[in-house]
């Protein structure tokens, strides 16, 4: 039953990954009611990396069908959707695709990066801004009248992140990007603007770029053709979402400054909370902006499970764990990336695949990968700490690799801290979070009059014949749910073939933000554009609609209900994301690292170091505030 503490609401989180799409039906207490997943695939060769958008929605209609099957009169408050940070494709003006999708990996625009680089835009080569230069370029400024390519609302091109194209098709029309998604294409997440004059200056077209909200506003409504095709209720409010790495944050409770959470799954991700953005000159490290106006800086490493699956793609990894633990540490050191290149902590885009010394047999081989995956996390701390970052609250583990009991006790061993984690490690449980908290939001806007923002009264409920058709997709024919109510089968990935894997599920690899130079993508005097709207607006068309004060700051304000800032006393009052996600989120274990186990780890760390230094990819100051580290741990040890 939902929690009658929220008014038996129950809250729908979306998630659009690389392998799968992931769909979590959670009351506000976090209670699972529901969940389904259904696959994706994709096209890779080399550095190309696609999808066929059509097939996200096709997923969504069959996921979404599994995870309300068992949900019969429970209401929903609200959704919101999250996506892979960088995947984007061109539109027309209705928002149908009229190109392939460009996934957050795509390596094709390297060429056009170097040239917003040139412009003074710190992005790297497969951010969204380079792919939508690209984009234009393959595809036209413009689908001709009378093209195939035409469709009733309009000829012109428009370019769309992952969760806008589902967005679209769930509300009946294109909606403005959130802030999220939309920082890897260029918006300036500390003016609230597109840096519209450098934009067109590279040749982006009038019109192309959406219109953007902050994460929490609300987009709309499921219209009755979605709510057919996925079972969700006609009426139900869409909210806007974030990428899956905030996502994750956000279902991992991490959210008050000096928290901390670890999201691995393909590859590595580590996003934190603070009251300011993290600065760093390099712009390895990056400023997300959470809906209340405060920080969320991280980085995105390109080590990860996606190693082990690669390395050992038939492997048991729970077989492969236990004959592990006889190699602590091992005879090999690794430094496992995914993929040639490093982001995170530091970035060198020649780096490769790093084992040192033999392994005595896979099991020290597996071993030495998990390993890796360790010691490379605790640099990315320590080049945390080198920055300035708040550090002190609590770490926690997600991802898909934290089904994993021994490694995640083999990682806090490594770091010398102790972690969480919790019951539900999915970014859809994040996106049901931010749902609850965007509907609240706005309600909390109209409470002085007008109609609630939320769902209407009688709206919103899950039919008894629509829970009858749980199992089938949008055509109406029987298909298989990728998981039941408990939650943890299925794969949510983001690295095609690693589906064998559970490391490499329910895990981001697409994070990306805001660098720390000055958290904003844009050069100094960049001409300002449109701004993004707050949660607690009401959105209508390409058109943001201010109403009175919410949680959240005004279009282009800042008036969040944060430290120091003039909110007023019914927006205080109001939850915060992070009070809601805090209380959605439930801790399944708490890990302490056993001393004389993270000594083991101490001379491979600094061989680590020292190798990664040597090779010119660690800078020295970096290696050297690590070492200053790792002295000062062994001497309290």
């Amino acid at each position: 039953m939902a929690d009658e503490g929220f008014g038996g609401e129950a809250w729908l989180g979306v998630d659009l990954g690389t392998q799968s799409v992931r769909v979590l039906l959670v009351t506000s207490d976090g209670t699972l009611l529901g969940a389904g997943s259904a696959p994706l695939r994709g096209r890779r060769d080399g550095i190309r990396h696609e999808q066929d958008p059509g097939q996200w929605w096709e997923a969504l209609c069959t996921a979404s069908h599994c995870a309300l099957g068992r949900a019969a009169g429970v209401r929903i408050g609200g959704l919101a959707v999250c996506g892979t940070s960088g995947t984007v494709l061109l539109t027309d003006g209705a928002g149908h695709p009229v190109s392939p999708a460009l996934m957050y990996d795509d390596g094709r625009a390297a060429a056009e990066a170097a040239r917003a680089r040139r412009a003074g835009l710190a992005v790297q080569d497969t951010w969204a801004l380079p792919k939508a230069l690209w984009l234009v370029r393959e595809y036209g400024g413009e689908v001709r009248a009378g093209g195939p390519g035409e469709r009733a609302y309009g000829s012109r091109l428009r370019l769309a992140h992952q969760p806008d194209l589902i967005v679209a098709r769930l509300t009946g029309k294109p909606p403005p990007a959130d802030s999220s998604h939309a920082l890897k294409t260029g918006y300036d997440l500390e003016r609230d603007v597109w840096p519209e004059a450098v934009l067109t200056g590279l040749g982006l077209p009038d019109g192309l770029l959406p219109d953007v909200v902050r994460p929490g506003t609300r987009l709309g409504e499921v219209v009755p053709a979605a709510g057919a095709a996925t079972g969700i209720p006609a009426g139900t409010p869409v909210i806007a979402g974030m990428t899956d790495g905030c996502a994750a944050q956000i279902a991992s409770g991490a959210l008050r400054p000096g928290a901390w959470n670890a999201v691995l799954g393909t590859t590595l991700v580590l996003k934190g909370a603070a009251r300011d953005p993290v600065r760093d000159p390099t712009g390895v490290v990056y400023n997300h902006r959470a809906p209340d106006g405060t920080w969320l800086p991280g980085g995105a490493s390109s080590v990860g499970a996606g190693a082990l699956s690669a390395a050992f793609p038939e492997a048991d990894p729970a077989v492969m764990d236990a004959r592990a633990a006889a190699f602590e540490p091992s005879g090999a050191l690794a430094y496992p990336l995914v993929s040639p290149g490093e982001r995170f902590p530091f970035l060198a885009p020649d780096a490769t695949p790093l084992l040192l010394g033999e392994p005595a047999d896979d099991a020290d081989r597996w071993a030495a990968l998990l390993q890796g995956v360790g010691l490379a996390e605790r640099l990315c701390l320590d080049y945390l700490h080198h920055l300035g970052a708040p550090l002190d609250g609590p770490l926690t583990f997600t991802g898909g690799a934290a089904r994993s009991t021994y490694w995640n006790q083999l990682r806090t061993d490594i770091l010398g801290r102790p972690a969480r984690v919790p019951e539900q490690t999915e970014p859809a449980l994040g996106m049901a979070a931010l749902a609850a908290y965007g509907v609240r939001a706005a309600r909390n806007a109209d409470t002085e009059g007008g109609p609630a923002a939320g769902a209407a009264p009688g709206k919103g409920a899950i039919g008894h014949a629509d829970a009858a058709r749980g199992d089938t997709g949008a055509s109406g024919a029987r298909v298989p749910c990728g998981t039941d109510a408990g939650g943890n089968g299925g794969t949510a990935g983001r690295e095609d073939g690693a589906a064998s894997d559970v490391r490499a599920s329910g895990g981001t690899d697409a994070e990306g933000g805001t660098p720390g130079r000055g958290a904003s993508l844009a050069p100094p005097g960049a001409a300002s554009g449109r701004r993004a709207a707050a949660p607690g607006a009401a959105t209508a068309g390409d058109a943001t609609v201010a109403t009175a004060a919410g949680t959240g700051p005004g279009a282009g304000a800042s008036q969040a209900a944060v430290p120091g800032a003039g909110a007023t006393s019914r927006a205080a009052a109001a939850p915060t994301l992070a009070d809601i996600a805090e209380r959605m989120v439930r801790v399944r274990t708490v890990l302490s690292p056993r001393p004389d186990r993270t000594a083991r780890f101490a001379e491979p760390y600094a061989r680590l170091v020292d190798a990664l230094e040597s090779r010119g990819w660690l800078p020295a100051p970096v290696a050297a505030h690590a070492r200053t580290r790792l002295d000062l741990d062994t001497t309290e040890s």
